[in-house]
């Protein structure tokens, strides 16, 4: 049995939905901790009632991080155990805890992870991603985009970089910023997107589609819209050619103004920026 020892922060997964797939370990540390500091008190005090579980709770979250870490700490420092929790699935994934964990470190104190649930992990299990569509080779690369920009701007140009990467890659959004999500995605045409909508609860809904297919799905049904969304980008064949720079190039010129698509296939591709925007400046009289 692992040794649990004081003075150490516990990072803990708890559900993202169902109240099942909380871990035997993480119920046994959450009783263990002198403390449990928490994305959010409302959410996380009917959680612990669920199980059975009273402990005094500290608000660490997105506003108050780098000030409540110190707290944290200054209970370690008197040998405490302290957990952590998000509202949903493993902390310090697209939720708070990242600052924390950092400030608990360089403190010098240890920091336990405990895995459990998580939206990442759940929709990829689900897609049947492979390294390359169509690949044989077994195992799933992918790379984690998170939220991507709320604003409109700001989100077609991280949309333009997907188009340009051909690894698989998930996608968290909000119920309110879907259908505008969903609507910019159908830039990616035939390329394949799963959707995990409100994953592990009751109304859990999983679908594969073209990307250009996202919005009328979501239009489909009243309750599409509703819930958390996990999506992953299929990943697509890489592109077998002599200038990949070039095929870059173009797909971001086709939605981004000239610096900024040169800037970004620079980046990108590692290509000299000068030939870049020589090339580009070409394109544009094309």
């Amino acid at each position: 049995m692992q040794h649990y020892p004081e003075a150490a922060l516990y990072v803990v997964a708890t559900p993202i939905g169902n109240l099942a797939d909380i871990s035997l370990r993480a119920l046994y540390v959450l009783q263990l901790v002198n403390a449990i500091a928490c994305e959010d008190k409302r959410h996380t005090q009917p959680l612990l009632r669920q199980y059975g579980i009273d402990k005094p709770l500290l608000a660490v979250h997105q506003h108050n991080e780098a000030e409540a870490a110190g707290l944290v700490v200054q209970r370690l420092q008197r040998g405490e155990r302290v957990a952590y929790v998000s509202d949903a699935g493993t902390p310090a994934v697209s939720d708070p805890g990242a600052r924390l964990v950092a400030a608990v470190r360089g403190a010098g104190f240890k920091v336990m992870p405990l895995p459990g649930a998580s939206s990442v992990t759940t929709v990829l299990s689900a897609a049947g991603v492979t390294r390359a569509e169509g690949s044989a080779e077994s195992g799933t690369s992918f790379v984690f985009a998170g939220f991507l920009p709320s604003k409109a701007g700001e989100r077609d140009q991280a949309i333009a970089l997907l188009q340009a990467d051909t690894r698989a890659t998930v996608i968290l959004e909000a119920p309110h910023r879907i259908e505008a999500l969903a609507r910019a995605l159908g830039l990616l045409q035939s390329r394949l997107i799963t959707v995990g909508r409100e994953l592990t609860k009751q109304f859990e809904e999983i679908a594969t589609m073209p990307a250009q297919d996202f919005a009328a799905w979501l239009a489909a049904g009243p309750q599409r819209t509703r819930g958390e969304f996990a999506l992953v980008l299929h990943a697509s064949a890489p592109h077998q050619g002599p200038d990949d720079s070039s095929r870059v190039l173009q797909l971001l010129l086709a939605e981004l103004p000239l610096k900024t698509a040169v800037r970004l296939a620079a980046e990108i591709t590692g290509a000299a920026r000068n030939e870049l925007y020589d090339a580009a400046l070409k394109l544009k009289k094309e």
